[in-house]
Parts: C-alpha cells; structure tokens; sequence
C-alpha cells in the first residue's frame, strides 16, 4: 500500500505543515496585535462557503474568494481617519456572518453539512489538500522573507516607513492577505472556528522566551509543528475530536509556556563570588 493512501499518515504530514504554517504567520499576528482581524477572517469566510456550495464549486475557493474581500476591505476601511482597525474588522465579521446567513435562508432546501470546515476534519485530508498546503507553506515563507524589511518597517514604524518612501498601505494589504492564505490553508485541519489559535498560541507562546524576531518565528514554527502532532496524537489515542485536540494542545503550550517563562524569569540569579567559590 503507498504511504499517501493511509489516513493518518496523511493526517501526520497535513498537521506538520499547518502547524508549521501557522506559526509562521502567527509570529506577525502576535507582535503586530492582529488577533481580532484573523478571528473575523475566520468567521467571515461562510459567506464564500456557502455560496461555493449553492454554485457547486470548492468550498475552500469560496472561503479563500471570501476571505480576499474581507481583507481588502478591512485594509480600506481602517485607512480612514474616522475608522479604527478594530471597528473595520468588527463591521467586516458582522456583514459577513449576515450575509452568510442570508444566503442559507434563501435557499430552501439547503442542506450541505458544513461542520468539517467549522471543526476540521484532518483525517479526510487527501493528498490535493497536502500539496496546496505544502505550496502555501511555501509561497508565505518566500513572501515573508522576501518582503520582511517593508513589513517590519511598515508595521512598527509607519511614520517612519511613509518617510522611507514605503507604501505602508500596500504592505498592510499584502500581510493581511498572507494571514487570508494561511487561515484558508489550514481550514481542513482544524476548521475555521479553530483556527485562530493554532495560529496565535504557538506565537505567543515563543513571544515569551525572545525578543528577536528570527528565534520567535523558528519557535513558534517549531511550536505549531508540534502542537498539531501532539493534538493528532491525543486525538488517535483518546479518541476525541481532531480539530478540538490540536487546538487544545496549542493552548496548553500558550499556557505552560508562560508558567516555565515566568518561573525563569522570577528565579533569584547566585552572585558571581558565589559560583566562583562553589566552582
């Protein structure tokens, strides 16, 4: 039998390179504080999934279509001087979800069960689903490198990137569409209501022990990698929910990340003339 027709090896490789997504542009959500835009990115893909689904197309090519708009939008409207990024994102989360609902109401009959892009469903992963998420693995992490001094310059100095000659507007746009990708990326993992800390969690989490912003994201994709194979793992072994578990063993990780860190930091260091006589 080949490797790629069992479906807890390709539930092994899907959750590797999610988490391994995840965390590479959590590291950006984390430090640039855009928790709440990647949350109504989630939701507000249903509008796009459940048109995909009256129109017979993909359900994950509608979220992504949907997702596009709702950053783009986000990005327009929080560019006005009376609009706030997070009333942008709030208006956005709330139209979407209205509009989604709306178009199930008009439809009378409609009858598509869409729990797996809510909660996941890792283990009907197919091997289509691996290698868009391998591609988008790579695509983000050539981008985010690539454009890594705009970004960085444009979103914890935007005075001073506009000075530079950055288009700081542009970059906001193209990180946000980056954080669409890999939440649309990651949906047939953990779903979009879970999504959202499997990409904050393992950021946060790695924001406790550096400050430097190459040791952060290493951390946080090792974080991510592991916390979806230690959830894959609870999952196969106590035989709970795939998504739940992944995203519950993120949150572990957030949370005994920041217990140990505090505990380092709060450990009374020994005076040099004492480790020097006790050496």
């Amino acid at each position: 039998m080949n490797w790629w027709d069992d479906a807890l090896h390709r539930a092994t490789a899907e959750v590797l390179l999610a988490g391994a997504l995840a965390g590479l542009v959590g590291v950006h959500v984390v430090l640039r504080r855009l928790s709440f835009f990647t949350m109504a990115l989630t939701h507000a893909t249903f509008p796009g999934v459940v048109a995909a689904s009256i129109i017979g197309v993909n359900i994950i090519v509608g979220g992504a279509v949907a997702g596009a708009i709702v950053a783009v939008g986000v990005a327009a409207l929080s560019r006005r001087r009376s609009q706030n990024t997070a009333a942008a994102t709030g208006v956005m989360l709330s139209g979407g979800f209205a509009l989604g609902a709306g178009l199930v109401a008009s439809q009378n009959g409609f009858s598509r069960d869409l729990t797996s892009f809510l909660v996941g469903s890792i283990l009907t992963v197919s091997p289509q689903d691996l290698m868009a998420t391998a591609v988008a693995l790579v695509v983000v992490a050539a981008v985010l490198l690539t454009c890594a001094r705009p970004l960085r310059y444009s979103g914890f100095d935007p005075a001073g990137a506009r000075a530079a000659g950055f288009a700081t507007g542009g970059w906001d746009v193209v990180l946000l569409l980056v954080i669409e990708v890999a939440v649309v990326t990651i949906v047939p993992a953990v779903g979009t209501i879970l999504a959202l800390a499997l990409i904050v969690a393992p950021a946060a989490a790695a924001r406790q022990w550096s400050h430097r912003l190459s040791v952060i994201t290493a951390l946080a994709v090792t974080l991510g990698a592991l916390s979806g194979l230690g959830g894959l793992y609870a999952s196969s072994r106590w035989d709970v929910a795939a998504g739940a578990s992944i995203t519950l063993t993120a949150t572990a990780v957030l949370a005994l990340s920041t217990v140990l860190s505090r505990l380092v930091r709060t450990r009374p260091t020994v005076p040099v003339h004492l480790r020097a006589a006790s050496a």
